[in-house]
């Protein structure tokens, strides 16, 4: 009988607690989100991207390129869609972006992390769980080390000749 009451105690203690956290939303979104403009910066490296989400088809057009033909690598194209795809979305918005700096790899995470921002900015109730959880609102703070005086790179030291 206490045995019962005990883990009764504790499964409303979880439900409460669980009801003040952010992230009471389990995994990804349902497709649920409202459908309005929206507006995010995505930084990466030495990449910023512009990125403006329109209610649309699922047009992409990142510096006036389609998807395909800005990002040839379905890897690159995987990851700036991952979080529409997570959300359960794909379809329901175009996406115009501006991006500029870096290389390949930079931009398409410059533009992720701006799609991200753009969703959360559009419906934070419904999508700021899902994104936050899988970590598509986090900026990459990794960026190239400066060279330092007397040294050929960052770190790399001219060769030591003992003779």
């Amino acid at each position: 009988m206490a045995e019962n009451n005990n883990s009764s105690a504790v499964l409303e203690a979880e439900q409460t607690a669980a009801s003040y956290t952010s992230e009471t939303n389990s995994g990804a979104g349902t497709g649920t989100s409202a459908i309005a403009p929206g507006y995010g910066t995505g930084r990466r490296k030495e990449a910023v991207a512009r990125v403006r989400l329109v209610p649309g088809e699922g047009k992409w057009s990142i510096n006036g390129h389609s998807l395909e033909e800005y990002f040839p690598s379905r890897l690159h194209q995987r990851e700036v869609n991952s979080p529409i795809v997570l959300l359960k979305l794909e379809g329901k918005f175009d996406i115009n972006v501006l991006v500029d700096g870096g290389g390949v790899t930079g931009q398409a995470g410059a533009i992720r992390l701006g799609v991200a921002r753009a969703l959360n900015q559009i419906d934070r109730d419904a999508n700021r769980a899902a994104l936050k959880k899988a970590g598509f609102l986090t900026r990459d703070a990794r960026i190239v080390e400066r060279k330092k005086a007397g040294l050929h790179k960052a770190r790399r030291a001219p060769q030591f000749s003992k003779r």
